[in-house]
């Protein structure tokens, strides 16, 4: 890697990742679709705030029609409905040889690929807890599991130095043959997510609801079956075990995996996930078709029925739109349609 790494969305994700590295001596530059987000940075810096450390770090920060010049290292963090727009307008930015790494949630690396080549794109895994808070403000609430990979599961030079890379961010930080392993392990954990959005009370709490955990579990059931017709080895993390949640994984298993769920929510300061943000605080699209909608057309392609998955997303798509409010009683509708019982 050479010259300096651009961040593309410089939100959640992207303004920490960026901060970090800053931190540890890279150069660093920001794009940003939001003006007065862009403004603030150049004007005052990028403040993190958190218990994880806080500071004000100081980069350049461009919209994205004003940037010029190509680089050879490209994060990008953007929310997954806005991925195929963003790819296009960084793709004149992108290196000969250079690469783009998914710091997103979903299934991005193949939107990617169609736009810039597999050969370009690298696969990112990230779990951390952190929120956009305002205009040159994020806030980084928790540690969480960092995982990169070669699309292909090779381990190449630039993937290691990828790796040291984001070593200097997380020292856990994991080089993995499985990058797609951990993409669909964080698709199902992302599905329960989505489940307890439906919802205003934290993601522990859902979590650690033993009246919930029924619907939860068939709904992670279900996206599990869609990732093994696929032909992935889910990997687990940050206490989730995406083997537990298989039809005859042992109820000892599921137990574990929950109890452990519960535990690093707990720890982290983030006790809402940022789909419940998007509905609840800043009234706005989630990425629930992009994330979750990818899981359903698996499970077409695969002969596979996926009806907890599909009135998930009608169920957020509903609240999006303001015809459905944020109830508990939710999570009971859902679990009329897995077939179990959940106190509403």
């Amino acid at each position: 890697m050479s010259g300096p790494i651009l961040i593309w969305g410089a939100g959640a994700i992207g303004g920490t990742l960026g901060a970090a590295f800053l931190r540890a001596g890279h150069e660093v530059v920001f794009v940003d679709n939001v003006p007065d987000h862009v403004a603030a940075i150049n004007a005052g810096g990028l403040r993190i705030d958190g218990p994880i450390f806080q500071d004000t770090v100081r980069a350049p920060a461009f919209l994205p029609a004003d940037l010029q010049g190509r680089f050879d290292t490209i994060f990008l963090c953007v929310k997954a409905l806005h991925t195929e727009a963003a790819v296009r307008a960084l793709a004149p930015h992108l290196a000969t040889d250079g690469v783009v790494v998914s710091a997103q949630n979903g299934l991005n690396e193949i939107a990617i690929a169609r736009e810039v080549g597999a050969a370009r794109t690298i696969g990112c895994f990230v779990n951390f807890g952190a929120d956009y808070l305002e205009p040159g403000v994020v806030h980084y609430s928790g540690h969480g599991a960092v995982v990169i990979g070669e699309l292909d599961g090779r381990e190449t030079d630039r993937i290691r130095a990828l790796h040291r890379l984001m070593q200097d961010f997380e020292p856990k930080a994991v080089l993995t043959p499985n990058i797609w392993g951990y993409l669909w392990g964080k698709l199902i954990y992302g599905a329960l997510l989505f489940a307890t959005a439906l919802t205003n009370d934290s993601i522990a709490d859902v979590l650690d609801d033993p009246e919930a955990r029924g619907v939860l579990t068939r709904l992670g059931q279900e996206v599990g079956r869609v990732a093994a017709a696929e032909g992935v080895r889910t990997e687990g993390f940050d206490g989730f075990a995406p083997a537990a949640f298989a039809p005859d994984a042992p109820q000892a298993a599921l137990d574990r995996s929950f109890a452990e769920m519960v535990a690093h929510n707990r720890r982290s300061a983030k006790t809402h996930s940022g789909i419940w943000r998007d509905l609840a605080i800043r009234k706005r699209r989630t990425e629930v078709e992009a994330q979750l909608g990818p899981i359903a057309e698996a499970a077409h392609r695969n002969g596979l029925p996926t009806p907890l998955t599909r009135r998930l997303i009608e169920m957020i798509m509903e609240i999006e739109s303001g015809t459905r409010a944020l109830s508990a009683g939710n999570l009971a509708e859902l679990a009329r349609v897995a077939g179990t019982e959940v106190a509403g």
